[in-house]
């Protein structure tokens, strides 16, 4: 376990949802990636992520899930993508990223609460 956080630290992250609405193969990545385009709704539009998720997933499958992201991190320049929000998962027993799920829609933008 990580070291113990308050409350307030934990309200600065800020934890949104939104939907994917383009996936596509990142050959320059180092690791095999997905470039993503992510909609987070009128407030924050839309941001574009570099996610490892290519064991579970295929570009196809991506397009209209609902993502969990953190939006206010730096973006990162991750080969010639500069990754704007980053998209949450958990890793499987092999090391593989699965996607942080929701399981009823929730409109984009919405803040982890």
């Amino acid at each position: 376990m990580s070291e113990t956080i308050t409350f307030a630290d934990f309200e600065r992250v800020d934890i949104r949802v939104g939907t994917i609405i383009e996936a596509e193969v990142f050959p320059e990545a180092r690791k095999p990636a997905y470039k993503l385009q992510i909609d987070f709704g009128p407030e924050i539009g839309i941001k574009k992520s570099s996610a490892q998720i290519t064991v579970h997933y295929q570009p196809e499958d991506l397009i209209g899930r609902q993502i969990m992201a953190v939006v206010n991190f730096p973006p990162r320049q991750i080969g010639p993508v500069r990754s704007e929000v980053l998209t949450l998962g958990f890793e499987d027993e092999a090391g593989a990223i699965v996607l942080a799920a929701i399981d009823k829609a929730i409109p984009n933008g919405r803040k982890l609460m």
